[in-house]
C-alpha cells in the first residue's frame, strides 16, 4: 500500500505535505510488514510508499532520495534557541519542533523561553515549533492557551495524544476543550500524528473506523489544518507525521501472540497508512470548511 501525497514539488497553492516521523519506521520490530534495513533501505521505501519528507532522519540522505528533511530538539534554556535554529537552518532542514522546557517553570521563566524561540525564529527566518507535550512548559492546555494568549506569534506542533490521554480531555466536555483551545488549532502547523483513547495515548486503530476518541483526533487535525489554510500564503505547507513509536519506549503496547512472546499490538507501518489517509480526509474537509466561511 502506499500513498498519493498531495505535493507534486509544483504546488502554489498552501498544502498539506505527507510526511513521517523517522523513529515510526527506523524501529519497526521484525513482525511488521513495513521495511527493514540500513537507512538507504529505509528512506528508498519512504519514498516509494510516497512520503515528501522525514523528520529525524540525516539531512543529506534524504536529499539523496529527494526527500525533504525536518528536525526535532529540546529547548531548557533561552540561550539555547539561537544556537539550534543557526545549526538546524545552516544544515538546510525546514523546520523544526521543540519539547520546551520541563513543566515546572515559573511564568517568567516560561515567557523568556517563548520569547527566546520568537527571537531566535525570525533572526534566522527558521520555523520553530513548539510541541504539545508531557513533561514541557505546554503540558497543561490552560497554561498553553495562556501563552497563545501573550505570544500570538507563536507557532505549534500539535502532538495531540499527550493532551487527550495524559489530561483526560473527554472528561468534562471534549466539545467545550477544542473550543477553548481553538486560538491553538489555529497556530498548528506541524503535526505529529499519534491516536490514543482516553487511557492509552497509542492504541491500533484499524482502518480508523468506528471509534469515538479516532473521530476526536480527526476533529482536532481538522481544526488545525483550517487554522493553517486561513492564514498560509501561496506554497506553504503543513507537514503531518505519522510518529508511532516502539514499545521499548512504552508507547506501543504489547499483547501475547499464539507462542506467548510479547509483541506491538498492531503494525506501525500500517498504522501510519492509515494515518495518513486519514490526514488527507481532514485536509480536504477542512479546505471545503474554509471555503464555506468565505
Amino acid at each position: 500500500m502506499a500513498i498519493k501525497n498531495t505535493n507534486d514539488g509544483t504546488q502554489t497553492q498552501p498544502y498539506l505535505r505527507c510526511d513521517i516521523n523517522y523513529g515510526n519506521v527506523s524501529t519497526l520490530p521484525p513482525e511488521s510488514v513495513g521495511p527493514h534495513g540500513d537507512d538507504r533501505a529505509l528512506l528508498q521505501a519512504l519514498k516509494d510508499a510516497g512520503y515528501a519528507g522525514v523528520q529525524g532522519a540525516d539531512k543529506a540522505l534524504c536529499a539523496e532520495f529527494g526527500l525533504a528533511a525536518t528536525a526535532g530538539g529540546r529547548i531548557n534554556k533561552p540561550d539555547e534557541a539561537d544556537k539550534s535554529a543557526g545549526q538546524l537552518k545552516g544544515a538546510g532542514f525546514d523546520c523544526a519542533t521543540y519539547h520546551v522546557g520541563w513543566g515546572m517553570e515559573s511564568d517568567a521563566e516560561v515567557h523568556a523561553l517563548a520569547e527566546s524561540i520568537l527571537e531566535a525564529s525570525e533572526k534566522h527566518d527558521f520555523p520553530m515549533y513548539i510541541e504539545t507535550h508531557r513533561a514541557t512548559i505546554t503540558q497543561d492546555i490552560r497554561r498553553t492557551y495562556d501563552l497563545v494568549e501573550r505570544y500570538p506569534d507563536l507557532r505549534f506542533n500539535g502532538d495531540f495524544s499527550h493532551w487527550y490521554t495524559g489530561l483526560e480531555m473527554v472528561y468534562g466536555g471534549f466539545e467545550e476543550k477544542i473550543n477553548f483551545l481553538q486560538p491553538v488549532f489555529d497556530r498548528i502547523r506541524f503535526i505529529h500524528a499519534r491516536i490514543g483513547n482516553p487511557g492509552c495515548m497509542q492504541v491500533d486503530i484499524g482502518d480508523g473506523s468506528d471509534q469515538c476518541y479516532v473521530d476526536h483526533f480527526k476533529e482536532m487535525w481538522t481544526r488545525s489544518f483550517v487554522g493553517f489554510l486561513q492564514s498560509a500564503q501561496p506554497g506553504d505547507f503543513i507537514s503531518f507525521n505519522p510518529e508511532l513509536l516502539a514499545a521499548d519506549i512504552f508507547y506501543a503496547r504489547t499483547v501475547a501472540n499464539g507462542r506467548g512472546e510479547q509483541q506491538e499490538e498492531s503494525d506501525r507501518w500500517t498504522q501510519a497508512l492509515v494515518y495518513t489517509e486519514i490526514a488527507k480526509a481532514c485536509f480536504a474537509e477542512a479546505e471545503q470548511r474554509v471555503a464555506a466561511a468565505v
